[in-house]
This record gives structure tokens, sequence and C-alpha cells, in this order.
């Protein structure tokens, strides 16, 4: 893609991260996201199929920078305990900076076909990797302990960091996502070690 290609591509999937955001996904018409973004609504068939297929994209572009910001992050730490804080970090800090990802991942995410879902879970899988990666490390380091079932303890964190997200939005987002940290982090190593 071109440079401009490039730029007229992310400006698109900005103007549906906000239009999704406001409307709901069902509530979102091509071209009130080709009107954000200050395009035609033909253009917006030159770079996505569909709705559906700019939803994936927006998870594809979006997640991907943040397993991209967990991996790089992951690689300055010297413990599986340091690992999981930068991840918890990260994820907390990054979704309470950016609401309308964050309410397109929590919501919106949850209200779409399986076929989406599916889709989306494609992307979502390496970030579950990571997650397996530091609590086997953890396991190696012996800072974790040995009896842990991988498998499930991934899905466990994951699904607990995930969970505070929604609740932090649901609550109107009343308190600071990125103060609870410390305490989640202190959870989940209390329950690994």
């Amino acid at each position: 893609m071109t440079s401009r290609k490039l730029e007229k591509y992310e400006l698109i999937l900005d103007a549906a991260l906000k239009v999704i955001a406001e409307n709901g996904y069902h509530g979102s018409q091509i071209s009130r996201i080709a009107k954000e973004a200050g395009v035609a609504d033909g253009t917006i068939y030159l770079y996505f199929k569909n709705k559906e297929d700019i939803l994936i994209s927006l998870f594809q572009a979006r997640l991907g920078n943040l397993v991209s910001m967990f991996n790089s992050s992951v690689k300055e730490t010297n413990t599986a305990d340091e690992a999981l804080r930068k991840v918890c970090e990260i994820h907390f800090t990054e979704l309470e900076n950016n609401i309308n990802l964050a309410y397109v991942t929590q919501i919106e995410l949850r209200q779409s076909s399986l076929e989406l879902r599916k889709a989306i879970g494609l992307v979502v899988k390496p970030y579950i990797q990571l997650i397996e990666h530091i609590i086997e490390q953890g396991i190696a380091e012996k800072s974790f302990r040995a009896d842990l079932d991988v498998k499930l303890t991934r899905l466990l964190i994951f699904g607990a960091m995930d969970e505070v997200v929604t609740s932090w939005l649901i609550s109107g987002r009343k308190y600071s996502l990125s103060a609870q940290v410390d305490k989640t982090v202190e959870f989940f190593l209390k329950g690994l070690k």
C-alpha cells in the first residue's frame, strides 16, 4: 500500500472505531463511517468488503499493535513476575487511554456474530500465547507453582483482566483503570506462587 493509501486506510479505521464505539456495531452504517473519515461512501469499498471486514481489520490493526507492545515490553523484563505486571499495565493503561477501543473490544465484540468472534479470536490468540509463555517462564524460574494447568491459567489471567476492563466501562469509568494494576497483579501472583 502506498503511504497515501495507508493513510486513508488508517483514517477509515479510526473513523470506524469512533462510530462503532458511539453507535454500536449494528447501529453503525458505512455512510456514517465514511462521513467521519471525510471520504466518499464508495471509497470505503476500495479498502474493505463490508462492515464486518472493517471491524475485523480494526481488531487486527489495533490489537496487533497492542500485542506488539506486549511483546516488546516483555522482552525488556527479567522475570515472569515483571512480565506479567508489564502485560497487565499495558492492557489497562492502553484501554484507559483509548476509550473507543476499550468500548469496541469489551462491549461490541460480545454482541457480534459467531463468525466474526472466531475471526477476532485469531487476532487475540498471540496475546493468549504470550500469557502462556509468561506462565511457562515462571514455572521454569520456579517462581510459579509447577502444578499449574498452563492452558487454564492463561485463560483465567486473560479473562480476569478482560473483566476488570468491562466492569470499569460498565461503571461509567468512575475510577482509574490503570490504578487497578497493582491489586490485579498481586491477586495473580498469590495464585501463581
